[in-house]
């Protein structure tokens, strides 16, 4: 599944130690200013106001990698701020596409099966004969354009440091699987928010962080393949921000059940098969796209 490998070809954009001092820095900045966004989020759990508590953890590791070249002058034109084409309208599609399709089946299959209900949230400003479906569809469509919208702002910063420097700097440095080594970090750094303020999980933490981490792995492998196809680091912002508008904002509260959580959400199993098998699609489609940017930061594509 890891596609980006070292070139023998000498087309380094940077030094390998180069690289690796800057992952050094970055990591030294991301952990402190990381804890103060846990921190922050915890101590102000309990506001209502939608992305108050999360945003200064959510900017961390785009704060730690501006810090990063800013220190080192490393410049940013590696960030890739650059729109990227038709490939970015692509991505940008396939961005909506995969919470989409993994949302009906997972969610679709729990509902059918039982093993949850669907009880979407009534709306008043609907007219009383409106039902359920005609509920949800307003809610999924609000979700899925204006809830992306309004999430750009958080993602961006996450996805400026996990896709913006983080995966480019371990391809450069020689880090085996750096997809995959990339999407252990993202996930790894979701885990205290999970046992600290209840972040997607369940009824058994332990149990939600396992199927978290394989979710944020397989979802790691779509982003990254964007931003390598790409050239740009928008269609990883905006995919990042699409899946928690939609499976977050209309999905999850539209479902209801006593053991719903151990199926459905970003810990449960359902969502989780469903997003491990949209990756294998996406990534036996990808070996034939990512081009440009992969040469660009010294990595060639699997043949």
């Amino acid at each position: 599944m890891e596609t980006p490998t070292p070139s023998r070809a000498p087309t380094l954009a940077r030094p390998v130690q180069q690289a690796r001092r800057g992952l050094l820095v970055f990591a030294s900045l991301l952990v402190p200013l990381s804890l103060l966004g846990y921190w922050f989020w915890y101590m102000n759990k309990a506001i209502e106001l939608p992305l108050v508590a999360t945003t200064p953890l959510m900017w961390s590791p785009a704060l730690a990698s501006v810090i990063t070249r800013l220190v080192l002058r490393e410049g940013f034109a590696d960030v890739s701020f650059q729109w990227g084409g038709r490939r970015s309208l692509r991505a940008i599609l396939l961005a909506f596409a995969v919470p989409l399709a993994v949302g009906s089946l997972a969610y679709g299959t729990a509902y059918l099966t039982g093993l949850a209900q669907f009880a979407p949230p009534a709306l008043p400003f609907l007219p009383p004969s409106a039902g359920p479906l005609a509920s949800f569809a307003l809610v999924l469509a609000l979700s899925g354009t204006l809830g992306t919208l309004v999430l750009l702002l958080t993602t961006a910063g996450e996805e400026i440091g996990w896709r913006g420097y983080l995966l480019p700097r371990l391809i450069q440095a020689g880090a085996p699987r750096p997809i995959l080594l990339t999407g252990l970090i993202w996930g790894a750094w979701h885990l205290v928010p999970l046992f600290t303020v209840g972040y997607a999980a369940g009824p058994s933490p332990l149990f939600s962080a396992l199927i978290l981490m394989i979710q944020i792995v397989a979802f790691g492998y779509i982003v990254a393949w964007m931003r390598l196809d790409t050239g740009s680091i928008w269609p990883c912002v905006v995919a990042h921000a699409a899946w928690n508008a939609i499976i977050n904002g209309a999905f999850t509260p539209a479902t209801q059940g006593a053991t719903a959580f151990y199926w459905i959400g970003e810990s449960g199993i359902l969502v989780m098969l469903a997003l491990v098998g949209a990756t294998l699609v996406v990534g036996r489609a990808r070996r034939r796209t990512i081009r440009g940017e992969a040469m660009a930061i010294g990595v060639a594509p699997a043949p």
